[in-house]
């Protein structure tokens, strides 16, 4: 690899390391694909969307494990696609009273970047097969008036996961 190759490469690097926000290049030798690659995650996803959901799943998940966070993401995209809620990630997360951590500071830097992972793998089409088709999550600490009339599909870790589209009868 000739020298001024080399150091894009290494540059390329330290600057995707110092910018989380944005999706970080792969570290490869062969710069011109670190920037297909770059392009093909920028015009795949927001960087909003990104941004929105990472937050999301931080301060809504970040005990959680890996599968408890993907499954967070999962509601919140299941919402993008129901017809009763925004159609955005950014629409869905900052409805009125859905989301509540706004204005927090993250403060577990490591947790935040899992979650940018997890977020970015998300909004690029993972599959979604962990909730059942769930729209609404809650932690086991509640019981919100909502949980007795939908059917809950799953519960990952300590959340507790219900479709909002089969409401149970009521007596």
């Amino acid at each position: 690899m000739s020298t001024p190759t080399s150091w894009l490469a290494r540059v390329s690097l330290c600057v995707a390391l110092a910018l989380p926000s944005v999706a970080a290049v792969p570290a490869i030798a062969d710069t011109r694909a670190a920037e297909k690659s770059e392009k093909t995650t920028a015009t795949a996803i927001s960087k909003n969307d990104l941004q929105c959901l990472s937050e999301a799943l931080y301060f809504e998940a970040r005990g959680e494990g890996a599968q408890g966070q993907r499954a967070v993401a999962e509601v919140i995209l299941n919402r993008v696609d129901h017809p009763r809620f925004p159609k955005t990630v950014c629409g869905v997360i900052n409805q009125r009273g859905q989301f509540t951590y706004k204005k927090a500071r993250i403060r577990e830097r490591g947790a935040f970047v899992r979650a940018q992972k997890i977020a970015q793998a998300a909004l690029l089409g993972a599959p979604r097969n962990l909730t059942k088709g769930a729209t609404y999550f809650h932690t086991g600490g509640v019981r919100p008036s909502w949980s007795r009339k939908f059917e809950r599909t799953t519960r990952i870790g300590s959340h507790y996961f219900y479709r909002s589209d089969r409401r149970l009868a009521s007596n």
